[in-house]
């Protein structure tokens, strides 16, 4: 393509790819999650206006954040969605001993073991009661596969990333190197790849003979 043509072509989205994986955002959230009325209708929704949405009715040249919301002690976070492998209820969680307490143990999914890892105990926040943390979003990249908890999946959808504004420590409680920003709605993006990155979730334990 020639270097001086429009910057708004060169960025052409391809919506048959955003739809694609918005619809594999939505099966793995299904496949983990049985929602109640309430719960369905926001999905629904949320699917509805996603695939709707045509280039035209975007802002030109605008980029979206695919993401998976979740509800996580009465506070809405979102995670982009091509970092989310699957979607499990949470059973059987077997504890391990020795594992920082964010780490609350691991799970055997399809012969697979993963940790599962409480993000507020990560992101040293204070417990807000009781919640029902039974969600395991599965994230993974090339290097690193854990769980992290939720209590309820809300759904798939696009953030413009015009909306996702920098948030203080202060407001949210979360290390800034961990996010990448809140939403006028007080959704709080986490960042995935910084979370995959980091060394401290490794969970090395040495099983003694």
């Amino acid at each position: 393509m020639n270097a001086n043509e429009p910057v708004s072509r060169k960025k052409a989205i391809d919506w048959r790819e955003v739809r694609q994986r918005l619809e594999s955002a939505h099966a793995a959230i299904e496949r983990g999650s049985a929602p109640d009325a309430e719960q369905t209708r926001r999905i629904l929704k949320a699917r509805a206006q996603a695939l709707a949405r045509e280039p035209g009715k975007t802002e030109a040249g605008a980029e979206c954040l695919e993401v998976v919301e979740f509800l996580l002690a009465h506070e809405t976070y979102a995670i982009e969605s091509r970092h989310v492998r699957e979607i499990f209820p949470l059973e059987n969680l077997t504890p391990l001993p020795g594992t920082p307490v964010f780490v609350l143990g691991i799970i055997n999914i399809r012969g697979e073991i993963l940790s599962v890892i409480d993000i507020k105990k990560f992101f040293e926040l204070p417990d807000k009661g009781l919640t029902d943390l039974n969600k395991v979003i599965v994230l993974q990249s090339e290097n690193m596969l854990f769980g992290i908890l939720a209590d309820t999946i809300v759904g798939a959808r696009q953030i413009p990333l015009t909306a996702i504004q920098p948030s203080l420590p202060t407001l949210t409680g979360i290390r800034e190197e961990y996010l990448k920003g809140v939403t006028a709605e007080r959704t709080v993006v986490l960042d995935a790849e910084k979370l995959l990155a980091d060394e401290k979730i490794t969970v090395q334990e040495q099983v003694e003979g």
